[in-house]
Formats: structure tokens, C-alpha cells, sequence
């Protein structure tokens, strides 16, 4: 015959409350198979062990004058980082137990409607930002700098690097350590530190300001939110690739501070910083705040929030 388990007696005093998990906690001591903080810091291990090799000797595969900066060195370099952010994300799935598409790349999605929406919103943003500074006089697209074979040679060239460098930093910032540190601290919070280190290294770009990296900051930001309502991150992707494409290719104007080679034409920029952007480019323009902003709210409509499972009072009965 079981026993009834004591019962505390009338009056008791309820004991002390139990103290609140700290931060730390949250991150390395959390309850489950692998903890998020150990899992970042082996994540981290895997890219140092992965990419130290190919990253130490790559300024030494190209001649002075052809060094950072250039597009063959920003072609192989971002494809050599991605591929070791990628790969060690490929071996913590399989130490998690977990499909690779599960920080943000799905493979059944890649190049499909997200992909090319992205591309297209990029396209809208820049365009908007160039077509409004020129209205106040800020933009003139000049004479073509590109002929012939040259345009084509130079599009091509350029579409393949920023579709590289969407991969690179969407998923370096938004995939597997968006992925881990959201489990450990939520999404959000874990969106504005990653969106925050986003911004900061940019600074080492010549001509990049502080306007010029809160917007790149307000970029990530909403990066993170595509990636919030569509759960990948070929969105985010196609954006970065056309947006980038559009400001160094197509309308010839300093990306992050730096003004490419190969871009199609001897634009002008003039005017005040709030215009123009000053060194670091459009994307410091105030006319891409007020875009980006927008976006969200765009973005919103397009892609409501899902709502929680409703959970069914049946079940407990």
C-alpha cells in the first residue's frame, strides 16, 4: 500500500525563493546535451583550425597592387571564409545531431523564391537611396567608365563576389552562432550583439564613419528579422548580394567606404554628408535609414508572425 508523500504542516513559512539564473549561467550551464557557450567556443575552434592555413598564407598569393581591395583577392578571400565558417558548422551538426540546414542555409530552398525577393529588395534599396539623392542633386551617374565586353566581363564578375560575400557574412553573423547564442540568451538579444559586431568591423574600411556603421548595424538588424519570419537565410542573402551589387556596379559608388574597380561608370556624388553619405557611401545616406525602416514594416506585411501552437487543455484532463 503506497504512503502519501509529507505534506508541510499548517502554516509552514514558505522557504527562500530560488535565485534568478545569471547571465553566465544562461550561456555555459545550461541544461542540455551540449551548453551553448561550450558550443560557440568549439565552433570557434573549428574555424581558427580550419582556416588558419588558408588565411595566414593568402595575402601571399598575390602580388603588390593586387593585394586587399582588389576584387581577386576579395573574391578568394570571401570564398575561403565561408567555406571554413561553413565547414565547421558542418561538423558541429554532426556533433549536435542536427541537419545542416538548420542554422539558416536550407538546401531544399537555395536559390528559389526567397533568394531572388532578397535579390530584388537589395535592388529596390540602393536604387531608392541613389534615385532620391539624385532628385536633391547628390547623384549623377557620369560617363560610362566600362565598354563593350568589359561591362559584361565586369557584371558577371562582380554579381558572382557579392553573392560570395552574402554567403560569407550572413552566415558568419546569422547562421550557426545566431542559431547557438539565440538558444542561450533569445533571438533578439542575440541579434543585437551579433548585429552590433556586424557593424563594428566595418570600421577598419578606409573612409568608413560612425553614420556608416549604424547603418550597416540597422542592415543586420533587419537581416535578422527576414531571418525571424522566414526561418533561413537565402532572404537575407540575395538582399546583401543585390544591394551591394547595385552600389559598387552598377551605380559606381563607394561600398563601406571603398570605391571598387570595375564599376560601370565615373559617378558623382555631391552634397552634404546627410545626402550623399559622405565617405562611407549611399548607405550612410539618411534616404537609406528611412528605406530600412520602411523595409520592416514591409517586410512585416509580406511576412506576418506566426502564431504559437495553441496548446490543447484536452490533453491535461
Amino acid at each position: 500500500m503506497e504512503t502519501a508523500p509529507p505534506t508541510e504542516p499548517p502554516g509552514t513559512p514558505p522557504g527562500p525563493p530560488s535565485p534568478p539564473e545569471r547571465f553566465f549561467d544562461t550561456i555555459f550551464l545550461k541544461d542540455e546535451q551540449l551548453r551553448v557557450g561550450w558550443r560557440l567556443l568549439l565552433y570557434g575552434l573549428f574555424v581558427v583550425m580550419l582556416g588558419f592555413g588558408t588565411l595566414t598564407l593568402l595575402p601571399e598569393l598575390f602580388p603588390p597592387g593586387r593585394g586587399e581591395f582588389s576584387f581577386e583577392y576579395t573574391f578568394v578571400e570571401e570564398l575561403a571564409t565561408f567555406l571554413v565558417v561553413f565547414a565547421a558548422a558542418l561538423i558541429m551538426a554532426q556533433i549536435e545531431k542536427r541537419p545542416a540546414g538548420a542554422y539558416g542555409l536550407p538546401l531544399r530552398s537555395a536559390f528559389r523564391g526567397l533568394f531572388w525577393q532578397g535579390c530584388l529588395f537589395g535592388w529596390i534599396e540602393i536604387s531608392g537611396v541613389i534615385g532620391l539623392m539624385a532628385l536633391r542633386g547628390g547623384y549623377s551617374f557620369g560617363s560610362l567608365a566600362l565598354h563593350g565586353m568589359q561591362i559584361i566581363q565586369w557584371g558577371v564578375s562582380w554579381a558572382a563576389c557579392f553573392l560570395v560575400v552574402g554567403f560569407y557574412e550572413e552566415f558568419l553573423f546569422r547562421g550557426y552562432t545566431q542559431f547557438t547564442l539565440g538558444e542561450g540568451i533569445g533571438f533578439w538579444p542575440a541579434a543585437l550583439m551579433l548585429s552590433f559586431t556586424f557593424g563594428f568591423v566595418h570600421h577598419t574600411n578606409p573612409g568608413e564613419n560612425a553614420f556608416g556603421l549604424v547603418s550597416v548595424m540597422l542592415a543586420g538588424l533587419f537581416w535578422s528579422f527576414t531571418l525571424r519570419r522566414t526561418g533561413n537565410l537565402w532572404f537575407a542573402v540575395g538582399m546583401h548580394a543585390g544591394f551591394d551589387f547595385g552600389e559598387t556596379f552598377l551605380y559606381s559608388v563607394p561600398d563601406s567606404g571603398v570605391v571598387w574597380p570595375g564599376h560601370l561608370s565615373n559617378a558623382v556624388l555631391r552634397g552634404p554628408a546627410w545626402l550623399t553619405g559622405g565617405t562611407p557611401g549611399p548607405e550612410a545616406s539618411v534616404f537609406d535609414f528611412a528605406i530600412l525602416i520602411a523595409f520592416f514594416f514591409i517586410f512585416h506585411r509580406l511576412y506576418p508572425a506566426k502564431p504559437a501552437p495553441q496548446q490543447d487543455v484536452t490533453s491535461s484532463r
